[in-house]
């Protein structure tokens, strides 16, 4: 087992996994990112929440199968091979880092409401990005319970500012500020292709239960359910917050807004509501951060015990953590903060968001053949059984390559470049332990 020897994760803490490790920045981020598109963004927001359904559904159905620490490697290696299984770990674990960066990025974008000099100076935005990650390093460090608690807190606190923005800013809305389907130029089915994966890095995360399943009581039952709710809580959120940003705020004031969800609790309830939402903003985004370092930790940690990835990433701490794995997460995330943040917040938000979402994919990709695979070598399935799951597998592979098309052409150069890049490190650890074998 990776974590304490006792599992110490149920439903609740599974459930806040998936809510924690998906609600992060999006959702305080992604509806300035929206704004130009109108109604467009919505609609691709309600199709991306049915394919993150039809993923969520078949996680639930691999995890009843494979019940070891991984998820999406642990799925792969078992249905596809050992060398799919490295790809799926070295694409997941890319994602999982710059998801970091990203994160550290809404974050800073928050905490400049609170202080605005850090807004203003990219120096002291860079540095509270880095000293953010570097907690919460520590704070995975010390333990997957520990880790695991933090998640559940932040998502309580996270979900009450977002239920009073949801619920009470229905009544606000006004006609007059809903967008129109499609105010821009050129082709709506385009743009359209293009919002969903915009709109699917908001639900990047829902397969976090699936990796700790080690850690998890009775991981069969737990995280498929856990998945499923999960994931229909965190669209009924989006869609309600982006309906209700959309209809409050008018579209020339959301598009240049660093922090639309702020402004919004400010409308409707004056400085103070102002202040709650950045508040649960700054906590959302760090549990989701708190999330992406556990699960990449946790992701490479499986990989080099299998050696398919270098041992040291399976180098547990006295507390029974990889602590290198995390460290390692922590100088990568770091680095590519410090590197992006010329950008601009927003520009940079929307590059690292876009490579974060289209490494991930792939590990889907891979997980939905494993699907396929994996069940029909389960003698006991029926042929039923059978027809259903391949059904989810084969919409969500559609999702999957749904995004991979619509990505963008320097989207998925960077990402087979990086992807490129873990070739020699497969060929090195098989050398290595063709090597060891035969001493």
């Amino acid at each position: 087992m990776s974590g304490n020897v006792r599992r110490s994760l149920g439903f609740w803490r599974c459930w806040g996994l998936v809510v924690g490790g998906t609600i992060g920045s999006a959702v305080f981020m992604m509806p300035a990112v929206m704004a130009p598109y109108g109604g467009l963004g919505l609609l691709s927001l309600l199709c991306a929440t049915l394919g993150a359904v039809f993923v969520a559904l078949m996680f639930g159905t691999l995890a009843r199968r494979v019940t070891t620490t991984g998820g999406m490697y642990a799925y792969t290696r078992a249905g596809v091979g050992d060398f799919a299984a490295f790809l799926v770990a070295w694409s997941g674990w890319i994602s999982l880092w710059v998801s970091c960066a990203a994160l550290a990025i809404g974050f800073v974008a928050y905490l400049g409401v609170v202080v605005p000099a850090i807004g203003s100076h990219p120096v002291l935005g860079a540095l509270s990005g880095l000293v953010l990650i570097w907690i919460l390093v520590g704070i995975n460090i010390a333990g997957v319970r520990e880790s695991s608690i933090v998640s559940l807190v932040t998502t309580i606190l996270k979900l009450t500012p977002l239920a009073l923005v949801a619920l009470i800013g229905l009544w606000f809305i006004e006609a007059d500020n809903l967008p129109v389907m499609h105010p821009g130029e050129g082709s709506a089915l385009v743009v359209f292709a293009s919002l969903f994966t915009l709109s699917f890095w908001n639900f990047t995360g829902i397969e976090t239960a699936t990796v700790p399943a080690e850690d998890t009581v009775d991981p069969a039952r737990t995280i498929p359910k856990a998945s499923l709710v999960g994931t229909l809580t965190v669209g009924a959120v989006y869609l309600l917050v982006s309906l209700v940003t959309m209809g409050v705020i008018p579209s020339a004031a959301l598009t240049v807004s660093s922090s639309p969800l702020a402004d919004v609790g400010t409308r409707l309830f004056g400085a103070v509501g102002g202040s709650i939402v950045v508040a649960g903003a700054l906590v959302s985004t760090a549990g989701t951060l708190n999330v992406s370092i556990l699960e990449g930790g946790q992701i490479a940690m499986a990989a080099g015990r299998d050696r398919l990835f270098p041992p040291v990433f399976s180098r547990l701490s006295g507390r029974h953590t990889p602590w290198l794995s995390y460290v390692l997460m922590g100088v990568l995330a770091s680095l590519l903060l410090i590197f992006n943040f010329s950008r601009g917040l927003v520009a940079a938000y929307t590059f690292i968001v876009l490579i974060a979402t289209l490494t991930l994919i792939i590990p889907y990709a891979f997980s939905a053949i494993a699907s396929l695979i994996l069940q029909r070598r389960d003698p006991a399935a029926s042929r039923t059984q059978r027809w259903r799951e391949a059904i989810v597998a084969v919409a969500a592979f559609g999702v999957c390559i749904w995004v991979v098309a619509a990505s963008g052409m320097e989207t998925v150069y960077w990402v087979l470049l990086l992807l490129t890049l873990g070739l020699p490190v497969y060929a090195l650890v098989r050398w290595t332990a063709i090597r060891l074998s035969r001493a």
